[in-house]
């Protein structure tokens, strides 16, 4: 899928491009923030931004070279970068984001299309659409973290949301089924159809014993209707009391019920 893995990429690439573009102008104190993500600090979420692209960048060395990272190098990442302060998360975010990206850019035709990630979560090797995916989908969500500490009407690029959408879809499909809490909803399985715009994509919802995004289902019991980019931040517990004029939910369970079903974490 090296279409996917080259749309993916260049999200990855103007998703850092933007963020460290506004990292770079923020102040000390705006760094020990409240970002969007309820327990962490603007620094906080850099430095996990920063600490994976990090591990990212190794794990992706590890694969061309095909060697095998250490089982326990993860956490010797995360200690260093939790040691550090506020502006060295920063900096370090900006570095090691710009040293991933620069990985990224870099890899051939072949490459994107053949080459296997080995990942300790899945059971088998990652292509590159998957695994430039799991990037831009904690980097994309937690830039609008950070944004949105900022700007209260931040939002998602319309670009970046479609291609998640696209992961979401194919390559990253897994993800709702750990995510989702389907269980808290008081009667299963409801099939929605979701109309979103800009850009403009007709799909399916369905909520069972796991949750699952597809295309145009034949049937459903209910609609939502809401922008391309809210969706991943729907399916990640990241709408704001704002964004609920801007989505219309019909049908047997309401926006509540599905803030409910997709806490994030």
């Amino acid at each position: 899928m090296t279409a996917l893995a080259d749309r993916t990429i260049d999200a990855d690439h103007s998703t850092y491009q933007r963020l460290s573009s506004l990292v770079g102008a923020l102040t000390d104190d705006q760094l020990t923030q409240p970002s969007g993500a309820s327990e962490w600090t603007v620094a906080q979420v850099l430095s996990h931004l920063g600490s994976g692209a990090e591990i990212t960048l190794d794990t992706l060395r590890a694969a061309r070279a095909g060697v095998e990272r250490a089982g326990d190098a993860n956490q010797a990442v995360w200690d260093r970068w939790n040691a550090m302060s506020p502006r060295e998360q920063a900096d370090g975010y900006v570095r090691a984001g710009g040293d991933l990206d620069q990985a990224y850019g870099e890899l051939d035709a072949a490459q994107r299309s053949e080459l296997r990630v080995p990942m300790a979560f899945l059971p088998e090797p990652a292509g590159i659409d998957l695994f430039t995916g799991m990037r831009l989908n904690e980097a994309a969500l937690h830039a609008w973290d950070v944004e949105v500490a900022f700007d209260p009407a931040a939002t998602i690029p319309d670009d970046v949301a479609a291609v998640l959408v696209e992961q979401y879809l194919g390559p990253l499909t897994f993800l709702l089924g750990f995510t989702a809490k389907t269980d808290r909803l008081s009667s299963r399985p409801v099939t929605l159809t979701l109309r979103a715009t800009g850009p403009d994509r007709t799909l399916g919802l369905g909520l069972g014993e796991q949750a699952e995004l597809s295309d145009a289902p034949g049937q459903s019991d209910g609609e939502v209707r809401l922008p391309t980019e809210a969706l991943p931040r729907l399916l990640t517990g990241r709408l704001r009391a704002s964004d609920d004029a801007r989505i219309r939910v019909d049908g047997p369970v309401s926006l509540a019920d599905l803030r409910q079903v997709f806490p994030g974490f």
